[in-house]
């Protein structure tokens, strides 16, 4: 039994939630390095994350799944589908880690004094189309 990993994650919530869908279709997976990088976050870099692992053979399946959730327009809570304010488009990254604020550019000039990892990291979308973070 051959385990390939499917996705890796910087926090264990977003790691259960793929983990429950996959099993929920019927997918067994495992979950690699959840309770160190959770009790640590800064060995994330060192580990490679969370690493979210399949079979082999359910791999096809698994990818399916993924793309199904994937392709699903990420909305807000009035169930309206999230766009870029600059370019109207709905072709983004969600979760993209921007330091482009006062407290990141405070924390890499902080980081390179002290050679430490940037702690201050913010979750963001970023569009394909414009760049525009938001």
């Amino acid at each position: 039994m051959a385990l390939e990993t499917l996705k890796t994650f910087d926090n264990s919530v977003e790691a259960h939630i793929l983990k429950t869908k996959l099993e929920s279709e019927g997918i067994p997976c495992y979950l690699f390095d959840e309770h160190t990088v959770s009790m640590n976050p800064l060995y994330n870099v060192t580990l490679g994350g969370i690493k979210l692992k399949i079979n082999s053979y359910d791999a096809v399946d698994a990818l399916e799944v993924l793309q199904s959730i994937e392709s699903n327009p990420v909305t807000d809570d009035d169930d309206k589908t999230i766009v870029c304010p600059k370019c109207g488009s709905d072709n983004y990254y969600s979760g993209f880690k921007s330091m482009k604020s006062v407290g990141g550019i405070l924390m890499a000039t902080i980081s390179l004094l002290l050679s430490v990892f940037p702690i201050f990291l913010k979750n963001v979308h970023k569009c394909k189309t414009c760049g525009t973070e938001f």
